[in-house]
């Protein structure tokens, strides 16, 4: 086999499954994770559609993965006294199945651990790319050669700003920010989420598995914000600046805000790429074609990574041959996902409040029996926009 040794960029949930099938396949791939433990928690994700499924059933975790689905029930839309608006359907926010990041990350380690190399509280720092290989330096291991390096890092990936250049001319921003933490479930939620909305900020809190926990999020409106991504504390004050005086739970929700252990802050943004690959270097899910919120960005990232490691397998490691039909077969699936997501900022954070009053009329027309089964087509159209190929039966090659 061509180029064995393999150096994955991230250990959340499309690293981890790049691994896991490189090393069915006879890589032998090492995971690099800047933060110094698997990250728990974090928003609930979810797959829909027989190409998610099917590679879940492929890697033996599906019936896992459903064991620890949170379970969750319909969205309710509520006014600022409670009384409840408009309703959408599990099969909407929820798809066929969700699942906290945090979890399906455990599971994807727990499958691969014993033969990965995982790396945490570490980064790279610089990338040589030479005839035989990449040279590696990291910020705390020792310098490493490998034969190929995969970005799985996420939509501020330091595996593309090194091999592609500045985030900046490929990051497109949607007018929107997205922000998440736990509080105490103060309201009794039980696998059901609420959703309050003023022009231009939307809110959210739901509960699932554990019903002493509910999570809380934050979508607003904005224009482009100047703050530093691992300033924590100062972006607790952005939001609660920005939220004073809005209603609902929200005070309630702020003074959680401040004791949250995590709290994830980001953009409503996409990456745009010719090309997911340059020499020995590829991208891999939102490294690569990241839409942060309403662009099926896990499923994409599970269905990507495992035709990756599958085209690899094909070519016997031959990465010229296996990154072009990557490629190939992967960035028409990833644009149709971030066409779905193009609408995600202004559909949970209205701008106007005629604009919330014609979004849940659109959302009780949705929720009628009669149209069901065309709301359940529209989820799911673009999730199943890939025809797989059976990579399973693949020989590992020594």
């Amino acid at each position: 086999m061509k180029n064995p040794t393999v150096l994955i960029s991230g250990a959340s949930v499309a690293g981890p499954a790049l691994a896991y099938w490189l090393d069915r396949y006879g890589f032998r791939p090492t995971v690099v994770e800047r933060a110094p433990a698997l990250r728990e928690g974090g928003f609930a994700v979810d797959f829909r559609g027989t190409a998610h499924l099917t590679v879940l059933r492929r890697m033996g975790i599906l019936e896992e993965v459903r064991r620890q689905q949170t379970g969750m029930g319909e969205q309710v839309v509520v006014d600022e006294t409670g009384r409840r608006l408009a309703a959408l359907p599990s099969e909407f926010m929820s798809g066929e199945v969700e699942i906290y990041r945090g979890d399906l990350s455990r599971i994807l380690y727990d499958r691969s651990k014993d033969n990965v190399d995982y790396v945490f509280d570490d980064s790279i720092t610089s990338m040589r790319e030479t005839p035989d290989g990449v040279d590696v330096t990291f910020e705390r291991g020792e310098p490493r050669t490998f034969d190929l390096v995969v970005g799985a890092d996420g939509l501020h990936s330091n595996v593309r700003r090194l091999a592609f250049g500045a985030e900046s001319g490929f990051l497109r921003f949607f007018g929107h920010y997205i922000a998440g933490w736990e509080v105490p479930n103060h309201l009794g939620l039980d696998r059901t989420g609420l959703i309050y909305n003023v022009p231009g900020k939307g809110v959210t809190l739901a509960a699932t598995r554990d019903p002493r926990v509910a999570g809380a999020g934050l979508v607003f409106s904005s224009q482009l914000l100047d703050y530093d991504r691992r300033d924590v504390a100062a972006q607790k004050k952005l939001l609660a600046d920005l939220y004073a005086g809005v209603g609902w739970e929200v005070p309630r929700l702020l003074e959680g805000l401040w004791d949250a252990p995590d709290l994830y802050f980001d953009s409503i943004s996409q990456i745009h790429l010719e090309h997911f690959s340059t020499g020995r270097v590829v991208l891999l899910g939102d490294a690569g074609y990241g839409a942060t919120v309403g662009g099926l960005g896990t499923g994409l990232a599970i269905v990507a990574a495992y035709v990756l490691a599958g085209e690899l397998a094909r070519a016997g490691g031959d990465h010229q041959i296996a990154f072009t039909r990557y490629e190939e077969r992967i960035k028409d699936y990833a644009r149709g996902c971030q066409k779905l997501a193009g609408g995600a900022g202004p559909f949970l954070a209205p701008a106007t409040a005629g604009k919330i009053r014609r979004r849940n009329l659109t959302w009780r027309m949705l929720s009628a029996p009669m149209l069901a089964g065309v709301f359940n087509k529209l989820t799911t159209k673009a999730a199943n926009a890939i025809t797989l190929e059976d990579y399973t039966t693949v020989q590992a090659v020594a």
